[in-house]
C-alpha cells in the first residue's frame, strides 16, 4: 500500500517465487532467495549489481530448485547450455 506520497506504508511485501510465479508466503521459511553477482565482459563482478532470484519452499521440498535456478539463469543470459526442455 503507498500513501500520498507515493511511499510503500505496509510493513511486510510479498515476493514471488521465480520460477512458479506463486506468492511466497510470509510463513514460508523454507524459501530462499539467491543473488547472483553481474559481471563484465573480463569476468569481474560490477560493484552493487546482481540479479535476484526467489525461490519458495515447496519448489525447494520438490528438488526442483537446482534445475529450476539453472533455467532462469540461462533464460536470463547468466549461463550458456546448462538447461535442456525435453518434450
Amino acid at each position: 500500500m503507498e500513501n500520498d506520497r507515493g511511499d510503500l506504508v505496509d510493513l511486510y511485501v510479498p515476493r514471488k517465487c521465480a520460477a512458479t510465479g506463486r506468492i511466497i508466503e510470509a510463513k514460508d521459511h523454507a524459501s530462499v532467495q539467491i543473488a547472483v553477482a553481474d559481471v563484465d565482459a573480463n569476468g569481474k563482478v560490477i560493484p552493487g549489481s546482481s540479479t535476484l532470484f526467489p525461490l519458495s519452499g515447496p519448489l525447494r521440498t520438490a528438488g526442483e530448485a537446482d534445475d529450476s535456478l539453472n533455467r532462469l539463469a540461462q533464460k536470463e543470459g547468466l549461463l550458456r547450455n546448462v538447461w535442456n526442455y525435453q518434450k
